[in-house]
């Protein structure tokens, strides 16, 4: 039984509808700090949860304690990544939009950690589903050097049931879920995350 992810707030906005898949029902995070909804536990354990099982075991699902369902995509360079090829890094996985003001004020603090943990750190942007030019130039003007890729017809995010922007998953070293931020992340909050990987 997985744990429910909170329904988005009345105060995050619906997404363009000319924006995106059609399939899927993408909610754009608001600045109002009440919309931000956060699916985690300081404090917690985080090994209680599978302690006794190997990873190998562990079901693959969007809930904390699962493993993160793999998947292949393309960046901006053309190349093709998987997710499971960043085994042995913590990994930030954020869904944004180029049209998303929240993610806009994110950015640059994703940037920075990208920069300030390079061998302990990947830092991975999934698009919704927009030209490869527009998110180059979003990118182009942010200066971003971490991995950006492309999600035609949103596919990924309907793997991972992406109800507002920006969402936010955090894997640890072996692609296991410890948490889920949805909407803006401030640097604070940010580096609270990245601390519980041991990541100061």
């Amino acid at each position: 039984m997985h744990p429910e992810i909170p329904e988005p707030r009345p105060e995050l906005a619906t997404a363009p509808a000319d924006r995106g898949p059609s399939r899927t029902r993408i909610l754009g995070a608001g600045l109002i700090i009440t919309g931000v909804l956060v699916i985690a536990v300081f404090g917690v354990d985080w090994g209680a949860i599978s302690r006794d099982r190997p990873v190998s075991e562990l079901p693959t699902g969007i809930a904390i304690g699962e493993r993160a369902p793999d998947f292949e995509a393309v960046n901006l360079s053309g190349d093709r990544i998987a997710l499971s090829d960043l085994n042995g890094k913590v990994v930030l996985l954020n869904f944004w939009a180029t049209w998303c003001t929240p993610c806009r004020i994110e950015m640059p603090y994703l940037q920075a950690r990208h920069e300030r943990y390079p061998e302990d750190l990947a830092v991975v942007g999934v698009d919704f589903d927009e030209p490869e030019p527009l998110v180059r130039s979003f990118a182009d003007e942010f200066g971003l050097t971490f991995e950006l890729v492309l999600d035609p017809g949103g596919i990924i995010q309907e793997r991972y049931e992406i109800r507002g922007y920006p969402t936010t998953y955090f894997l640890d070293r072996d692609g296991v879920i410890r948490a889920v931020h949805i909407g803006v992340l401030s640097e604070r909050q940010l580096d609270g995350y990245l601390r519980d990987f041991g990541l100061d």
